[in-house]
């Protein structure tokens, strides 16, 4: 059966000692509430919910076959419904939520590490706090006050739940090709047509209400994506009272049949005239969503740290329990017959690759985590501005990079068990079939490595992440001499080679950055993980016990192992687009 423990030394490392975080909030007068006692404490409940509750729900729900749908209803896997209210009743959908709509304030740093333990442990059963946050974050950004107090305080206790209604069966990525029309009504409110696909948590068992966030366009709105508009539109409409009333005229059509992520209902959701209420001013709705989209994308990227720590975990102990074959070095006796596979250097890289990672990742999460904490509740508005755009420029690392490496480490910690590792029973295949979406869903990776190298780079050319160089350099220049140091300021000039290389055969190849994109993104990645390691150095480096001077062993294994990827990256960049779109389309479906 598979196993997991929640990392809570790890953690309590990368907060305490990494970044700091007890100092960073008593600074701020509105996270001053927070202090290590408090975090580690909202950890290990966490770690006793995660993996005493929801773990092995997890592997009944996909062999049982997930959620069910019955004309309309969709009932999810058995013990999903009492974990939610378990769930709810411990605060845990509002934790990092506005205390004035009953959330309990705590920053992103923190509930990072939390969300970090539900997705290693049961990823299907994530995604339905998941939207209802996002939702709230939505509104609490862009709705009337009214709005707010109406359905905030009730997504926070669980009583009622969100989603976000974007894509259409026509209408992925490019969302101004929508369909689904809003036509207004004497009394303010909207009537809401069309449909909708690929619909996170539109339909369950979970709370008494499903309040969805709609994109929608109004009559004579302009074309495109400046013609969109955000709609709450309520499952059973809500009395002014604030209770329940009659249903709304939206329904699920369908359930979709899915590789993984199976105790999760992903829906079609069919809107015939249902009523709705706009979100904000009309023909702005995309920038309302983008609120919810930038949160959901973090959260992949935490989807991937958890999937690979979880992996982590069970393929060490597999390795550390399974005897097979002999160290090159060993004498076979009768006492003795075999070794652990861990006395092979492959099993031993395997390893490795994982737990770099896994460290770097969750560091980097909690650093985006600060710098979201910084634009949210900073006084100071140039640290503001600052931490927005880097919020901007890392974004798409988070999502894109953090699942493309956890599912290279779930696929390695797969390989430690050879043929063990491609069965039910020991959870890797289920692993790797519920990370594969984090790759695809809230724009796949391929969509943010272009968002990345676009809008976030040549874009303002180079400025956004002339400016994380610029702070990567300052804090290696603070280091002592170490490999760590040097590769850390040798990939900072590697990377600023490559960016302006880009910005320039931008401006007279316009296909160029497209064809690159992916490359670039994942040598912005690399530089990424060697500031983190070089930060994880930097705080254990003067620190004797074992666990500390672990961590300085992973950080000279990545820049020794891992690092070098950032050549061949940068060569395939250099090498241009000319061979990619030279050729005609009919190259790609002419028989050979």
């Amino acid at each position: 059966m598979p196993i997991y423990n929640a990392p809570l030394k790890d953690m309590d490392f990368i907060l305490n000692d990494v970044f700091k975080a007890d100092e960073f909030w008593q600074a701020n007068e509105n996270l001053a509430h927070v202090d290590m006692a408090t975090a580690n404490a909202i950890l290990e409940e966490m770690a006793k919910f995660s993996k005493n509750v929801i773990l092995d729900l997890n592997r009944s729900a996909d062999e049982a076959g997930g959620a069910e749908f019955h004309q309309g209803e969709v009932k999810t896997p058995a013990g999903f419904k009492e974990a939610f209210k378990q769930f709810a009743e411990g605060g845990w959908v509002g934790l990092g939520a506005s205390e004035e709509f009953g959330g309990q304030g705590m920053p992103k740093m923190l509930t990072v590490l939390a969300d970090e333990m539900i997705w290693s442990t049961n990823p299907s059963f994530m995604l339905y706090p998941l939207l209802t946050v996002g939702a709230g974050m939505a509104i609490n950004d862009r709705a009337s006050q009214e709005q707010k107090e109406t359905y905030l305080p009730k997504f926070y206790t669980g009583e009622w739940s969100g989603t976000m209604c974007l894509t259409e069966p026509h209408s992925g990525t490019d969302l101004g090709l929508i369909k689904t029309k809003a036509e207004p009504n004497a009394d303010g409110s909207f009537n809401i047509s069309g449909t909708k696909i690929f619909i996170t948590s539109g339909e369950h068992d979970l709370s008494e209400n499903i309040i969805h966030l709609v994109l929608a366009k109004t009559p004579n709105a302009p074309a495109g994506s400046r013609g969109i508009s955000l709609f709450i539109v309520p499952k059973f409409n809500v009395n002014a009272d604030g209770s329940i009333g009659e249903h709304n005229a939206v329904a699920a059509g369908s359930i979709e049949h899915k590789m993984g992520i199976k105790g999760s209902a992903t829906c079609v959701m069919n809107f015939d005239g249902a009523k709705g209420f706009i979100v904000g001013k009309e023909n702005e709705g995309l920038a309302a969503m983008f609120v919810m989209m930038n949160y959901e994308r973090l959260s992949m990227g935490i989807q991937g740290i958890g999937a690979a720590e979880f992996a982590y975990q069970n393929a060490a102990q597999y390795a550390t329990d399974r005897l097979q074959g002999r160290s090159a070095t060993g004498v076979q006796s009768p006492e003795k017959p075999a070794d652990s596979i861990l006395v092979h250097g492959d099993v031993r890289r395997m390893l490795l690759n994982i737990r770099a990672n896994n460290e770097a990742s969750r560091a980097f999460a909690v650093y985006v985590g600060q710098q979201l904490d910084i634009t949210k509740f900073s006084t100071d508005e140039e640290a503001v501005r600052k931490a927005n755009d880097r919020v901007a420029l890392l974004t798409p690392i988070a999502k894109a990079y953090l699942t493309d490496k956890a599912l290279d480490s779930a696929l390695e910690a797969q390989m430690c068990f050879g043929g063990h590792g491609y069965i039910r029973e020991w959870g890797m295949e289920q692993c790797i079939r519920d990370l594969r979406i984090s790759q695809i869903y809230e724009g796949t990776n391929g969509v943010q490595a272009i968002d990345l190298i676009g809008r976030k780079t040549t874009k303002c050319s180079g400025a956004f992440i002339a400016e994380y160089i610029a702070d990567i350099r300052e804090f290696a220049a603070s280091m002592a001499d170490s490999k760590v140091k040097a590769a850390t300021i040798q990939v900072c000039n590697d990377v600023e080679g490559l960016t302006q290389f880009i910005v320039e055969q931008s401006k007279t190849a316009p296909d160029f950055s497209n064809a690159v994109a992916v490359d670039y993104l994942h040598a912005v990645g690399l530089l990424s993980f060697v500031y983190m390691f070089a930060r994880i150095s930097q705080a254990a480096a003067s620190k004797p016990e074992p666990f500390y001077q672990n961590k300085l062993v992973l950080a000279d294994y990545y820049v020794a192992k891992v690092l070098p990827d950032l050549a061949a990256r940068a060569q395939r960049i250099k090498a241009g687009s000319a061979l990619i779109m030279q050729l005609p389309e009919e190259y790609f479906t002419a028989q050979s």
